[in-house]
């Protein structure tokens, strides 16, 4: 197993430059030195109305099956409008009536402390009711009493609550941090990177590797793989697909994968940088030969090879390879962070801001990594906003080194953005400079694609 680096002075020292009372929680002081303002004048920022646009998504490329072209919208008393996109991760019905019992008549700056919490909870919550639509194992996947992540039966946790209050994981509360945070940055005319407080300033820019499709057959990946690297990509991820080959006989699909791993790395020469994401596929057995593989030929992760919830596997596979190994799409509280963190389980710190309680918990995971001096891989994947949310964590954060780009790139684009993402010719993707999420919506645009707008 690695030795574990520790970095507790940059942890602490991301958390102090705000003071004894702006720790990470507090959005308001943060976002108020940035701006060089008293908190206090954040007060005004009232939220007075709440609707959704739910947009025509025909013929439009989803990279998240689950997207539903539900653009939420949040305006404050002072016209400040916060959005972001619904249903990329799970389809959380019901979302503008909830935002109505919750956000109207608050101010962004009390709510952000506590919307989100991530902590207090280890393991799969207890079997919901139906009762709190859009909370773990409550229906809102495959079912009442079902367990999303993984497709099965909803597993006991321990009962404990977040010390926030409520059930956890909350999608309805993730999508309302994040829409709080721009409704703040617009207002103090900054990006949402410049406000958080991560311990690294000046970071412009991210280096990104293409993140490829499940593509149909081994034989799609060599000319994928090139067409990334001909635009410009320094790196690419491959996601296999079922590892058969278009013509022949049927083999396992694991074997498959060893094929195409092989024949990227022909392909593409030794220098070019690559790593393999099976999406939790393969048995221990099949993911220790494929892992020996990757580690003979010098990619440089490995994610997600086995289920998540078989620690005991991923702490026995770490202690056969020598690639690290990036987990953590799956885990949903930051206690269980700190458990796979603590037993050696991985080596890379994975999360989607959507299973962790949006920027506020994604921020929280992401210095719990600093801290015991692992890298932290937020998962670019979906629309404009899917990457904008975790492109600003990657800016904010001090040992994140990579943005995932979805390949090919367009089908993140929506029209009723004005900005389309993109690596530049040396593979760069640049900060956004407008305020908050930084990718601002063309509203005449909008309305040709809006079907209704629920208030």
């Amino acid at each position: 197993m690695r030795d574990q680096a520790y970095s507790r002075r940059r942890f602490l020292a991301g958390s102090a430059a705000v003071g004894a009372a702006g720790a990470l929680w507090d959005a308001g002081a943060m976002a108020a030195q940035t701006a060089g303002v008293k908190r206090d004048d954040l007060r005004d920022l009232i939220i007075k109305e709440v609707k959704v646009y739910v947009t025509d998504l025909q013929g439009v490329r989803r990279l998240n099956t689950t997207e539903t072209g539900e653009l939420l919208c949040v305006v404050t008393n002072n016209g400040i409008e916060g959005n972001y996109t619904i249903g990329d991760r799970n389809r959380t019905e019901g979302w503008l009536a909830w935002a109505k019992a919750h956000l109207l008549g608050k101010n962004v700056i009390d709510l952000l402390p506590t919307i989100a919490s991530t902590s207090g909870m280890k393991g799969p919550p207890p079997r919901g009711n139906g009762a709190n639509r859009g909370t773990f194992g409550s229906g809102t996947e495959g079912g009442p009493g079902t367990y999303p992540a993984f497709g099965g039966p909803a597993i006991q946790g321990s009962g404990l609550m977040p010390r926030g209050g409520g059930n956890w994981p909350n999608w309805y509360t993730a999508a309302a941090d994040v829409i709080l945070w721009d409704i703040l940055g617009k207002y103090v005319n900054r990006p949402i990177y410049q406000i958080l407080n991560g311990g690294v300033a000046g970071k412009d820019k991210m280096l990104a590797y293409a993140s490829s499709q499940h593509l149909p057959f081994i034989e799609d990946y060599v000319p994928d793989v090139l067409n990334a690297k001909q635009q410009g990509y320094k790196s690419y991820k491959i996601h296999p697909g079922r590892g058969q080959h278009k013509n022949g006989p049927a083999i396992p699909s694991y074997r498959g994968h060893m094929e195409m791993i092989r024949e990227i790395r022909k392909a593409v020469g030794d220098d070019f940088i690559l790593s393999h994401d099976p999406v939790q596929a393969y048995t221990r057995a099949e993911a220790l030969e494929v892992g020996r593989l990757l580690d003979e030929l010098g990619y440089i992760f490995y994610e997600d090879p086995i289920r998540t919830t078989d620690k005991e596997g991923l702490i026995w596979l770490a202690s056969k390879l020598d690639i690290p190994l990036h987990v953590g799409e799956f885990i949903f509280s930051i206690a269980d962070f700190a458990e796979y963190i603590k037993d050696d389980a991985l080596h890379g710190v994975r999360l989607i801001a959507d299973n962790v309680g949006g920027i506020s918990g994604s921020m929280r995971i992401g210095l719990l990594a600093d801290a015991h001096g692992l890298e932290c891989v937020p998962h670019n994947w979906g629309n404009v906003f899917d990457l904008a949310v975790h492109f600003h964590l990657e800016l904010a954060l001090p040992n994140v080194y990579w943005f995932e780009m979805p390949f090919p790139a367009e089908y993140t684009d929506r029209s009723y953005f004005k900005d389309k993402i993109r690596p530049d010719k040396e593979g760069y993707v640049h900060a956004p400079t407008a305020p908050g999420l930084g990718y601002p919506i063309d509203h005449d645009a909008l309305d040709k694609v809006t079907l209704r707008i629920d208030r």
